[in-house]
């Protein structure tokens, strides 16, 4: 008997690629919808986070894939910088900014992750988080600079832009996502946005950012996936993992293209609704 089922996997599956990349919490969302639904899934809590571990992996190489091109430019750039010891492009400007931007965060979630999601991985809580995730977009369009650089090169408008210490920043930001309701792209978002990145630049940040991270975290718990937790999750493990990748992939290439010209709006009003209706939903039931 499989702890999760093969229909579950698929609707998590789903679920994952787009709320993890969408500014809506991938993680709120994996506690709350199957709470709605009825899903026992968190009380076998080690196995169901072995579960998300493959969707996680399938989401960060769909990043990965889908900005291929700007990872090799990346590298060579942070290659030319090593070498001559100076930072004289674009890219390479993007590279450490992208590397002191993953360290906070990848500090943080080494040490904080196992603790916060113990605290608050109830879909009460995190229904409360996911109106406050609300609460950061509308704050973040409230607050947010015009973009001032005009450049052709999405890269290098983001190197122009974010400075040291504005992408450290933004690195830390992303990890008030290690408590379930709140989206680490949407924290990343909104950081860019503050720093003057349109919102274009700011998702495209958002989502080099959290390539990395979401990559490290997935790959470093992947042995408990081919241990002993990962007995009757392997199966719906790898059927919710292609269905997170078909997702992803489709809603990093509608986003791209939604940021040409929209906002957060939308997700904050979502969020702020969805989360004020469950938090009142679980309070009553």
């Amino acid at each position: 008997m499989h702890p999760i089922s093969y229909a579950q996997s698929v609707v998590l599956g789903l679920l994952q690629g787009v709320a993890e990349l969408f500014p809506i919490s991938s993680l709120g969302h994996s506690v709350i919808i199957p709470q709605l639904l009825g899903w026992d899934l968190h009380q076998n809590a080690a196995y169901f986070l072995t579960f998300l571990i493959a969707l996680h992996l399938a989401t960060a190489l769909v990043l990965l894939g889908f900005f291929w091109q700007d990872w090799v430019r990346i590298v060579k750039g942070l290659g030319r910088s090593l070498r001559d010891r100076e930072i004289a492009d674009p890219d390479a400007k993007l590279a450490w900014l992208l590397i002191l931007g993953t360290i906070p965060a990848g500090i943080l979630g080494l040490l904080l992750q196992d603790y916060l999601r113990k605290l608050f991985a109830s879909a009460e809580y995190a229904s409360i988080f996911l109106a406050l995730n609300g609460v950061m977009l509308f704050g973040a369009e409230a607050l947010r600079r015009r973009a001032p650089v005009v450049a052709e090169d999405d890269d290098e408008r983001i190197a122009e832009t974010v400075g040291w210490w504005q992408s450290f920043t933004v690195g830390a930001a992303q990890s008030i996502a290690l408590i379930p309701g709140f989206s680490r792209s949407g924290a990343a978002m909104g950081g860019g946005l503050l720093v003057g990145l349109s919102h274009k630049d700011a998702a495209r940040f958002a989502f080099l950012l959290a390539t990395p991270i979401i990559l490290a975290a997935a790959v470093l718990k992947l042995p408990d996936l081919a241990g002993p937790q990962g007995n009757g999750v392997r199966g719906p493990a790898l059927v919710g993992a292609l269905c997170a990748g078909l997702s992803a992939f489709l809603s990093v290439r509608f986003l791209m293209k939604y940021f040409e010209t929209r906002t957060l709006i939308p997700f904050a009003v979502y969020c702020l609704c969805a989360g004020t209706a469950c938090t009142i939903y679980f309070a009553v039931t």
